[in-house]
């Protein structure tokens, strides 16, 4: 720099010289700024809601913070305690990401899913969730933040063991194969209780039960189908007994953390995952159940089938039996009625005899009286003629018969067909040859013989 420049600076300085105070005042004025906002940034805090927060000042005092808004703490320090922590078991997540309070609102701790036993040796991954809730009286959270210093230390030492062991605990109490068939239910109501109220302590026994169904050998060929039982009839089974104190209720391992007024705000189990080979037994036996279940609706249908054959049969049955039965009515009612009309043409006829005999009846009286009419008028001519004949002889009557009897062979002689003159004499055995003489006296005595025959003598009767 040259002599020029350092006169320029200078003579600079000394003209700045009688204001050097207002640069101090300045500078005093930001440094008492700095102060102050130091001490402020360590005296305030803003208290978030859904936090507990302790705090311990400068002097040795401690305080908890529960209320919202900025908070005095002159040169302390100040934990901020979550009002809920949650600890879950879930896929995704790893142990070694747990936090206290950078965790996200969802999950203060966050965990692989855990191993658990079943009581018939089947392992499993289980995915749970636990929230517990803090104490916010000011007592149980001194005695808690004295405990455990921070939620960190509380959840790797308290909330995260408790939720393994009464997990694992809880599983030991039934087996896969009830969890499955129907107890989940159970299984996470369980849970949640032994979370609440403590983990029961249980013992473990075998018992022999029977089985219901009896084998039968087949050994012994000369008992046939009469084969005696062997011993499949019972089997050994595991059960889990809980053990009972002086008033008989379960006994149970007190939860430690309810000591400090931490509580169990939900226990949740969201899912169990079994090992490969129990998913392989179970789709087995799910098979087995479907094709068992397929037979029993096939054999369902089989008999509804059966049914419906003996339905159709019994209705077929029934149809023959309606139409034979139509058919013996109708051919009885035909019956009936050829009996009704043969009765009625019976009746018509006996009624028709009736009628002709009494017609017959009154015919023959009629005949009677006909006949006893005729025979009285036959009795009175016959009387008439016999007075007559009686009065007589019966002259007219004869004389009649006499004249038609002449007029006869009167008429008879004249039509004679014969020669006037007959010339001949009589045979050697004198028989006659027709002439006159014979033909009158062969009239002659056919007279006579009409006269006897009439009875009449031809010769008037003297007195």
């Amino acid at each position: 720099m040259d002599e020029t420049a350092t006169g320029q600076t200078y003579s600079l300085k000394k003209s700045w010289m009688p204001g050097g105070s207002l640069l101090a005042k300045i500078l005093g004025g930001g440094v008492v700024a700095v102060i102050l906002g130091y001490v402020l940034s360590q005296s305030f805090f803003y208290a978030e809601p859904g936090y507990i927060y302790h705090v311990r000042t400068v002097t040795g005092n401690e305080a908890v913070v529960t209320e919202i808004g900025y908070k005095f703490y002159p040169f302390g320090r100040y934990n901020s305690w979550k009002r809920a922590m949650t600890v879950q078991a879930v896929s995704g997540s790893s142990q070694d990401a747990i936090t206290s309070e950078k965790d996200s609102d969802n999950a203060s701790a966050s965990l692989p899913p855990l191993s658990i036993m079943f009581l018939d040796q089947v392992d499993a991954h289980a995915e749970a969730t636990v929230r517990f809730s803090i104490p916010s009286d000011e007592e149980s959270f001194l005695k808690l933040a004295h405990e455990y210093r921070s939620p960190e230390n509380l959840l790797r030492t308290a909330l995260l063991p408790v939720f393994k062991e009464t997990l694992q605990a809880n599983a030991s109490l039934m087996t896969a194969e009830e969890y499955y068939a129907g107890g989940r239910t159970e299984f996470n109501s369980e849970y949640e209780n032994q979370m609440r109220s403590g983990i029961y302590l249980v013992k473990r026994e075998e018992v022999r039960v029977r089985s219901s169904k009896m084998a039968s050998g087949s050994a012994n060929v000369a008992l046939g189908t009469e084969q005696e039982e062997y011993g499949e009839d019972s089997k050994t089974i595991f059960v889990v007994q809980k053990v009972l104190d002086a008033t008989g209720q379960p006994r149970r391992k007190q939860q430690r953390f309810t000591d400090y007024g931490i509580t169990v705000v939900s226990a949740l189990v969201t899912d169990i995952k079994p090992n490969q080979k129990f998913i392989e037994r179970m789709q087995l036996k799910q098979k087995a159940s479907a094709d068992r279940a397929i037979a029993r609706e096939q054999r369902v249908q089989e008999e509804e089938q059966r049914l419906l054959a003996i339905a159709r049969g019994e209705r077929e049955v029934a149809e023959r039996q309606a139409m034979a039965k139509v058919e013996q009515i109708q051919k009885t009612t035909e019956a009936q009625t050829e009996k009704q009309l043969a009765i009625t043409r019976a009746e018509k006829l006996k009624a028709e005899a009736q009628i002709q005999r009494e017609t017959a009846e009154i015919n023959l009286e009629k005949a009677r009286i006909e006949a006893q009419t005729q025979r009285t008028l036959a009795d009175a001519e016959a009387y008439q003629k016999q007075v007559i004949l009686e009065a007589d002889n019966a002259l007219a009557q004869k004389l009649d018969a006499e004249i038609k009897i002449q007029q006869l062979w009167a008429a008879a002689y004249a039509k004679r067909q014969v020669p006037t003159n007959v010339f001949g004499a009589g045979g050697s055995d004198g028989a006659p040859v027709g002439n006159d003489y014979e033909t009158k006296a062969f009239m002659q005595l056919l007279t006579l013989d009409a006269a006897k025959r009439l009875n009449y003598e031809r010769d008037l009767v003297k007195d």
